[in-house]
C-alpha cells in the first residue's frame, strides 16, 4: 500500500477530499481530517474511537499498527503503509471517516447497496 492507493480507497467514501493536515497530505470529510500521511512518508495516522481500540490493534496486529509517545493516550494509531493491505485499509478508513462525517453522510453510506466482492488473484 502507498499513500496514492490509500487515497483512492478513501475517496470512494462520500464527500472525501484530499487536503493538508499538520503540513502533511490528508483526507478530510467536509473539512474534518480523519487520516493523514506521517512526515516519514512510510506510515499514516488513523483516528480511532478509543484508546482501547488503539491498544487492541497494536496488540493483535503489531506488524501493521504502532504508536509513538505523541499518540499515547490519544484515540489514534499509526499504520505502516508497507504492511497495510486493501481490506484492512478500507476498514480503517471507513471507521475513521464515520467518526468525522456528519450523521446525514453516515446514513447515506449505510443506505448504499453492498459492493460486489472482488475476485482475488491466486
Amino acid at each position: 500500500m502507498n499513500w496514492e492507493q490509500l487515497c483512492k480507497l478513501g475517496l470512494a467514501l462520500p464527500e472525501v477530499a484530499e487536503d493538508v493536515w499538520f503540513r502533511t497530505p490528508a483526507l478530510k470529510v467536509r473539512g474534518k481530517s480523519f487520516v493523514r500521511l506521517k512526515e516519514d512518508g512510510q506510515s499514516v495516522v488513523f483516528l480511532l474511537e478509543s484508546v482501547d481500540e488503539q491498544e487492541f490493534l497494536i496488540e493483535t496486529q503489531p506488524d501493521i499498527y504502532f504508536i509513538t509517545d505523541h499518540y499515547r493516550g490519544y484515540p489514534a494509531v499509526l499504520a505502516r503503509l508497507s504492511a497495510l493491505r486493501v481490506p484492512e485499509c478500507r476498514t480503517r478508513l471507513e471507521r475513521a471517516w464515520r467518526l468525522k462525517a456528519p450523521k446525514t453522510l453516515v446514513k447515506q453510506l449505510d443506505q448504499r447497496p453492498p459492493a460486489k466482492p472482488r475476485r482475488q488473484r491466486p
